[in-house]
């Protein structure tokens, strides 16, 4: 499973490599992505996609927010929160009913 340093990582250089144009313009971990005309809609697509393919996780649309993908920390922290969920794990715990009971 990948850390949160791992995870930060990844996604700053995604957002650098991708997006920033100006080497020198700083961006980091709290630098807002959205509201400071880094990321617009159609790259918050991009890089939600960058991150459910990198993590193998499901962003539901829900948690597709401006305000989720505003900054690399909460990016980082929602795709944390969604590590290791996959269908089904949500399940009840135990056994499976047997047919009938």
């Amino acid at each position: 499973m990948a850390t949160s340093e791992e995870i930060r990582g990844s996604v700053l250089k995604y957002v650098k490599d991708e997006y920033v144009e100006d080497e020198d313009q700083e961006v980091g971990c709290e630098t807002p992505l959205i509201s400071g005309g880094i990321v617009d809609s159609f790259s918050m697509v991009s890089l939600k996609r960058f991150l459910e393919n990198k993590y193998k996780i499901q962003i539901p649309d829900d948690k597709t927010t401006p305000e989720a993908f505003d900054n690399v920390n909460r990016i980082t922290a929602l795709v944390e929160s969604l590590i290791g969920q996959a269908p089904g794990l949500n399940r009840r715990s135990g056994p499976p009913a047997k047919p009938g009971a």
